[in-house]
């Protein structure tokens, strides 16, 4: 028995070692840039800019020819500081600043077509088929994609409700979105 866990401790211990070896071999080496650019990003993984996330979105935009100006959960802020970390000129007077929204279904509206659960990134909406769907907003990252697919306009994007929960003291020289 003892050898048996000897053999089992030694083995591990080999592989482990040789994992670890390839892994610094065979390491593939980050963009500095990228990862710059990705840490201004908000992480929300919407969609909304068009790219799968906000990893493809910085690596878009560290190679050029991206327009910085596509990410809306990030808003104004953050497309001027994409901007100044690239050297280029962000032309932000068209964005509009819509503050945090979470998504509502309607539930007069709502037939359990599913087609926006199918179309939510974040799992954010629940329910079954012919049923009436909900959302969690606590998950919702509010990309719209299911206000844009519902096929009874029953999903509205609403602003999120000023609460206590909610509320946050604003840093000094930072507007109110709200």
């Amino acid at each position: 028995m003892l050898l048996d866990v000897g053999s089992l401790a030694v083995m591990g211990v080999t592989l482990g070692a040789v994992l670890g070896t390839a892994a610094k071999l065979l390491a593939v080496p980050n963009n500095p840039i990228e990862e710059e650019l990705q840490n201004l990003l908000p992480g929300s993984q919407c969609g909304q800019c068009g790219f799968v996330g906000c990893a493809q979105y910085a690596a878009a935009l560290a190679k050029g020819g991206t327009p910085v100006t596509l990410c809306a959960p990030g808003g104004k802020a953050t497309i001027e500081a994409l901007a100044k970390k690239l050297g280029v000129h962000a032309d932000a007077d068209g964005h509009e600043e819509v503050g945090p929204r979470v998504a509502f279904v309607n539930e007069d509206l709502c037939i359990g077509c599913l087609r926006c659960i199918g179309e939510c990134g974040s799992d954010a909406i629940v329910g079954a088929p012919k049923q009436l769907h909900t959302v969690i907003a606590d998950a919702c990252h509010a990309c719209g994609k299911c206000f844009k697919i519902c096929p009874t306009e029953a999903i509205e994007m609403r602003p999120i409700p000023q609460t206590i929960a909610a509320w946050h003291w604003n840093k000094p020289g930072e507007h109110s979105a709200h």
